[in-house]
């Protein structure tokens, strides 16, 4: 396996781009939200919480949602910036949508207990994920997430997404 470590004026590029995508992504309040998710990671085997943005349709069923992942376990702490976008496809006679999509990462890797007296080492590495879940309206949600590069290679979460809704009129 090919590593990719981004160098210092890379990762500050990265940032700028996601920063801009994230301002430029809002369009409409409806249906935005900030989401919250807990889960387990595979290779390796982790503890993973994080939060979200998801934006209103940019497109129909098509959204923005950067967000922020930490995986704690097997003597690793990986962070992780994630700028995915996703497509939400409706279940007929439901409440239910099944989405996917995905995107690059930002992965901040730290390893514990390398070299003498148990010190640790960082990097920041690129990395890419596919999302697949299934999402109810009123904001609760399933996914896995699979992994390449320094990412896990398979995370399974359940979360919340707290939506501002336009107000009726």
């Amino acid at each position: 396996m090919r590593q990719f470590i981004l160098r210092r004026g890379q990762f500050a590029v990265v940032c700028l781009l996601f920063a801009a995508a994230f301002v430029c992504a809002g369009r409409r309040a409806e249906a935005q939200g900030l989401g919250f998710q807990g889960g387990v990671t595979v290779d390796p085997e982790q503890v993973s919480v994080g939060s979200h943005f998801e934006t209103g349709e940019l497109f129909p069923r098509f959204h923005f949602r950067p967000g922020i992942d930490g995986s704690f376990g097997d003597n690793v702490t990986l962070a992780s910036i994630n700028i995915e976008f996703v497509y939400r496809i409706p279940i007929r006679g439901g409440t239910w949508a099944f989405y996917q999509g995905g995107g690059p990462a930002v992965l901040l890797l730290r390893q514990r207990g390398l070299g003498a007296r148990g010190s640790s080492d960082t990097s920041v590495h690129a990395g890419t994920i596919l999302t697949l879940g299934f999402a109810h309206e009123n904001g609760f949600f399933t996914e896995f997430k699979i992994g390449s590069g320094y990412s896990p290679a398979l995370r399974f979460g359940v979360g919340y997404t707290l939506r501002h809704r336009a107000a009726k009129p």
